[in-house]
């Protein structure tokens, strides 16, 4: 099952952005036990992705739409994030230092640490960049939602 949303590039959209993602996975993935845990290190993955976008990507460009894609597979949950900015070149990050005090640059940290695949690609067809996430879905849950199908 799968889903996406075009939604303008603003900060105030972000309780839509997250409602959507979540609202989404309470449908497909029913109650279980582990869902408190799972939607709070999603909500924090979407907020850092979208909120990116938003204040990097499309900063000069607040009139355009990002794309949000997400699929759950057998296995697994897919998360895409699509913008139309410069891009960035992940060859010149460098992971915040503890005994450094630095503002920014750790949502590429944080995305690493919170899914279990994390992928960028900078444009795409010469137009697009896309993140893409995913976490792998627990034994248990997998297990349930092939039951559920079945």
């Amino acid at each position: 099952m799968q889903t996406e949303l075009h939604i303008p590039s603003d900060l105030k959209f972000l309780t839509i952005v997250e409602e959507w993602l979540l609202g989404f996975l309470r449908v497909e993935l029913g109650d279980w036990s582990d869902w408190p845990k799972w939607e709070n290190r999603l909500r924090l993955v979407l907020v850092e992705a979208y909120s990116n976008v938003v204040r990097h990507a499309h900063r000069d460009n607040p009139q355009l739409l990002v794309r949000l894609r997400v699929e759950l597979q057998d296995e697994a949950l897919m998360l895409e994030v699509w913008d139309r900015g410069q891009g960035f070149d992940l060859s010149t990050y460098l992971p915040p230092a503890p005994e450094v005090y630095q503002e920014g640059g750790y949502g590429w940290l944080i995305l690493n640490r919170l899914m279990d695949k994390v992928e960028y690609q900078v444009k795409i067809q010469g137009q697009h960049n896309c993140l893409r996430m995913q976490a792998d879905l627990p034994r248990e849950l997998a297990s349930l939602s092939l039951k559920e199908v079945i």
